[in-house]
């Protein structure tokens, strides 16, 4: 268990949905239709079959153009990869829409996000049963503030993570009344806001073992108060487990609002990012551009020229070479298996 699950339930996850590809980085594995002369499988090929026999990584990746609109038509002869700055030979690109998807649901019920809670789970269960295929994709619903609670397992069942999430509406503390911060008890966080012990939790306990893309969605206020742990250690905990990080920054405007920049430093390096409504009435305009994103990606797949086993970290780029004024959001790099 990992740190930030100390002293709760050992089942207690986070809300943060991951988005990865089976099999992982590090995983030893090689799609059939894949040239070992590198010629790269076409989008539209047959479906890939596993061999165990060379060590791949898995990049997903999304594509938009200046005015922020998803690019759909990039072919492999558009995309390089780089890692550690060297280019590397891909073996399968694809676009990438149906692979099962593994979300965790983190909701912030600190007191700063208390007066926006109900809009805001409203609009998440409406996501949920957007989002969710049955048989296909699941779900876990955490809630959390100095401390995080499961509210639902995994489940590919809808109606009990609408329910769930009802469930934080109702319980959640009333808003605070002032500028003042909540009290904290003495010997507990209980009114404070632990997003990065949350999202190594989610990570670590609940989606590591998972395959397929995994996702954590955070619904948060950015404001973190009461973690053991670092950002950086929230971060790098994603990028071992290649999990995509996405949140909804959402809270009260009559307090202190969103931190974006702090959600943008958390997202941004495992591939994700952060959707900042204006107003709470956009909730479900931003429910409806992450799901976009979630079915905008593309798959591309190398084995990496420097197969050392030495547990360090290797940064990847994807870089699109044939088209100007394109941005591509993915992981910043993965940890090689060790010794």
């Amino acid at each position: 268990m990992s740190r930030a699950c100390r002293g709760l339930v050992p089942s207690l996850v986070i809300i943060l949905i991951a988005l990865s590809p089976t099999p992982s980085g590090g995983a030893k594995a090689q799609q059939k239709g894949q040239s070992r002369e590198g010629r790269p499988q076409s989008q539209e090929g047959p479906e890939p079959a596993i061999r165990l026999d060379t060590q791949l990584v898995n990049v997903l990746f999304s594509a938009t153009d200046k005015q922020n609109r998803y690019v759909n038509d990039l072919t492999a002869s558009d995309v390089k990869v780089l890692e550690d700055g060297k280019p590397q030979e891909i073996f399968t690109f694809k676009r990438e829409s149906d692979l099962p998807l593994t979300m965790a649901i983190l909701v912030d019920v600190s007191y700063s996000v208390a007066s926006v809670l109900p809009q805001l789970t409203d609009a998440g269960a409406r996501f949920v049963n957007s989002i969710i295929r049955p048989n296909k994709d699941k779900a876990a619903v955490v809630e959390f503030e100095g401390e995080a609670t499961l509210v639902r397992d995994l489940t590919a069942n809808a109606a009990l993570l609408r329910r769930g999430l009802a469930e934080i509406a109702r319980n959640a503390p009333p808003p605070r009344t002032s500028r003042m911060p909540p009290p904290i008890m003495t010997g507990s966080r209980k009114g404070g806001t632990s997003i990065f012990d949350s999202v190594i939790a989610a990570c670590a306990d609940l989606l590591a073992k998972e395959v397929g893309r995994k996702t954590i969605i955070l619904f948060t206020d950015g404001y973190d108060t009461t973690s053991f742990t670092d950002r950086s250690e929230a971060v790098e905990e994603a990028l071992r487990a290649e999990v995509i990080v996405y949140a909804i920054g959402i809270g009260d405007p009559d307090v202190d609002g969103v931190d974006r920049k702090a959600l943008d430093k958390l997202c941004e390096p495992t591939g994700g990012r952060a959707f900042v409504p204006k107003y709470v009435e956009d909730l479900d305009e931003a429910f409806q551009q992450l799901e976009r994103e979630l079915r905008q990606q593309y798959l591309v797949a190398y084995e990496p020229a420097n197969t050392a086993a030495d547990g360090k970290f290797r940064k990847i780029e994807v870089r699109i070479s044939n088209r100007k004024d394109i941005r591509v959001r993915h992981r910043r790099g993965y940890y090689a298996p060790g010794t």
